[in-house]
């Protein structure tokens, strides 16, 4: 009974904390690490204790595989922003930091589902709103709940 307590308010605080990622990365185009971190501790406690549909071995392969290529995506799109605009880097510190998150949370095949969602629907939203600049986080976000839905379905 305790124990499915616990989980709800985990999945709660873990919605109630996506929903603030994505509305600071809407806003200043930051992702702060004060909701950031929570966002993978509850993660980190949710794939460890409960029956969820990431165990924790998959789940750190896929953070850690996360981290390592959103790093090389933002070394390779700074080298080649180098000349342009040096105010806003092509992909932010945070944006890194969410991808190992998500990855935590789905493993590796979730992140990869999560990742072409985002892409696309970034895209798709950067042509309609003629925009340069593409707030990662609620796309990434909703393609991992999107990815995390097709898990439990599949399960």
């Amino acid at each position: 009974m305790i124990f499915d307590i616990f989980f709800i308010l985990l999945i709660t605080v873990s919605v109630w904390l996506a929903t603030k990622i994505s509305i600071a990365d809407l806003r200043r185009r930051i992702i702060p690490d004060a909701y950031l971190f929570p966002f993978m501790l509850c993660g980190l406690t949710l794939t460890t204790f409960f029956n969820f549909p990431t165990d924790i071995s998959n789940g750190v392969i896929g953070g850690t595989f996360g981290y390592i290529m959103a790093i090389a995506i933002g070394l390779i799109f700074s080298r080649a922003n180098r000349n342009q605009d040096r105010d806003f880097p092509p992909i932010g510190m945070g944006d890194i930091k969410l991808i190992g998150v998500g990855g935590l949370w789905l493993g590796l095949q979730g992140l990869g589902i999560a990742l072409i969602f985002a892409c696309l629907a970034g895209a798709i939203w950067a042509r309609t709103h003629h925009q340069k600049y593409i707030p990662f986080a609620p796309f990434f976000l909703a393609g991992g709940f999107l990815s995390f839905l097709t898990n439990l379905i599949l399960i």
